[in-house]
């Protein structure tokens, strides 16, 4: 296995899992949307704002193509990776891919608690977040499932369990 890829919605746990989790097995953490961010200078919110979602999925494009070449990371990749076919094969052909799930409730609660929501997360329709979360991950859970190689809910795990759920069905399937 080369990398770890961690998938799923806003608000799931991939950031803080993949920390934790790199920490666990002594391997880097990158986080996707951050080198994004980085490399473009700006916060997701404004770089939608002012040059609007495909240029936004565009830069997630080359970035994964980038984070795919390294060996032996933990990724955590943005909620809408799996939009992107090439994204789904790339993340297949370099590692295993976790899918982090979250019910539309426990996702709202986090996203209000969470500082970087309004800067990290701009709105994905003109709908309120209960609403939205509910219709994307009605469209982005069959993609999620597709291009997993196994999930773990984390609504009412805290991270270490995560970690060890994820660590315990790595290590018997390989």
């Amino acid at each position: 296995m080369n990398n770890i890829f961690l998938i799923g919605y806003r608000c799931t746990g991939k950031t803080s899992v993949g920390k934790a989790l790199a920490r666990q097995i002594e391997w880097p953490f990158m986080d996707s949307d951050s080198e994004i961010t980085r490399a473009c200078q700006m916060t997701i919110s404004r770089m939608v704002s002012k040059h609007g979602w495909d240029f936004f999925r565009e830069k997630e494009r080359e970035t994964l193509g980038q984070l795919c070449g390294l060996y032996s990371y933990v990724i955590a990749t943005g909620g809408g990776v799996i939009l992107n076919p090439q994204n789904v094969s790339d993340m297949q052909e370099n590692g295993a891919i976790i899918w982090l799930k979250a019910r539309p409730e426990t996702v709202l609660e986090r996203m209000l608690q969470d500082k970087i929501t309004k800067d990290q997360r701009p709105a994905l329709t003109s709908e309120g977040f209960f609403k939205e979360t509910e219709k994307t991950l009605a469209v982005r859970e069959p993609l999620y499932e597709a291009a997993k190689d196994f999930s773990i809910n984390t609504d009412d795990l805290d991270t270490d369990d995560i970690c060890r759920a994820i660590i315990r069905t790595l290590w018997r399937t390989l």
